[in-house]
């Protein structure tokens, strides 16, 4: 029984390892990474002519999310037209090696091909718009066999960054919803923060949806109305609050985009602390979220809390 379960332990580690076949190479150092490393330092340089000459005549490269089958990619005329403007019409333009990664060199047996593939990092303030390209960049490029010409590039990127150029490209202004200086959301503000300054913290919290996410900039991340409400508890322990003014006027920001809804206002609240009496004026800036029933689902709250030390 030993012997037949050993030859059946035998059978299966040799199955598995017949289904292994070597098609290639995989090099760290490689001329074919050189010539892809020389042909980026020239693009991102400005040295278009130099970085065109590393591109074989009948250079592709295409957008290998693509999923339309009937594209081609573009030409090298394309892609020299396209380098031009990227380093004409953009501020620091860098394409850098993302962090804890390398660049490989594939020499594939089956056919003959050399594969070199990167994953970069495009960094570049666009000066039309001043949209920031801060994105990674994965790049598989086929070279010629004798590493000296770059054939094709399949690309792959986040399209957001370039969606949200274009939109902002001069001429492409956009009406994103309307503003109101008077509205019911505007009021609700209002009267939770007068409520709260009054000592009717029920109704108060009333006005909040029981899920709603509070942002402190002075905290590392947010937290719930539940933790906010103790936090409440202990910041009354140690201040009363004596009056809140508001700055300004409110506004609330009823968007189209996302469909969100926005109170922005501004207030100074006069405080004094408990232990010494200290009289305190606390500037802060607010940022209300609401559902369409008009309860509040988020806030952010931008103030100095080093005031009130």
């Amino acid at each position: 029984m030993k012997k037949i379960t050993f030859m059946l332990i035998a059978l299966i580690t040799f199955s598995v390892s017949a289904q292994k076949k070597k098609n290639g190479t995989v090099f760290v150092d490689h001329p074919g990474i050189d010539l892809v490393n020389s042909f980026n330092n020239a693009w991102t340089s400005g040295e278009i002519e130099k970085a065109a000459s590393y591109l074989s005549e009948d250079f592709k490269v295409k957008n290998g999310n693509s999923k339309d089958k009937d594209n081609e990619g573009a030409n090298k005329a394309q892609m020299i037209d396209n380098m031009t403007w990227w380093y004409n019409n953009n501020d620091y333009l860098k394409l850098t090696t993302s962090e804890g990664t390398y660049p490989d060199a594939i020499e594939y047996k089956e056919g003959g091909q050399l594969w070199v593939q990167t994953w970069d990092h495009l960094y570049a303030v666009n000066k039309q718009t001043g949209v920031e390209f801060d994105d990674p960049i994965h790049r598989l490029y086929l070279l010629n066999k004798d590493a000296s010409k770059i054939v094709y590039i399949a690309e792959y990127n986040n399209q957001n960054t370039y969606r949200t150029r274009n939109n902002a490209w001069p001429g492409n202004d956009r009406e994103n919803g309307t503003i109101y200086s008077n509205h019911k959301n505007i009021n609700t503000v209002r009267h939770s923060i007068y409520s709260f300054l009054n000592g009717d913290y029920e109704k108060s919290y009333s006005y909040w949806d029981e899920n709603a996410e509070v942002n402190d900039i002075n905290l590392s991340e947010p937290i719930t109305l539940s933790d906010a409400k103790k936090a409440n508890e202990e910041l009354m322990k140690n201040f009363t609050f004596d009056a809140a003014d508001e700055v300004g006027y409110p506004d609330y920001l009823e968007y189209d985009l996302w469909e969100s809804k926005d109170v922005l206002s501004w207030w100074k609240f006069r405080m004094t602390r408990k232990s010494d009496g200290k009289k305190i004026v606390l500037p802060i800036h607010y940022i209300h979220g609401f559902d369409n029933e008009g309860k509040i689902i988020n806030v952010t709250m931008y103030f100095n809390a080093s005031l009130m030390q």
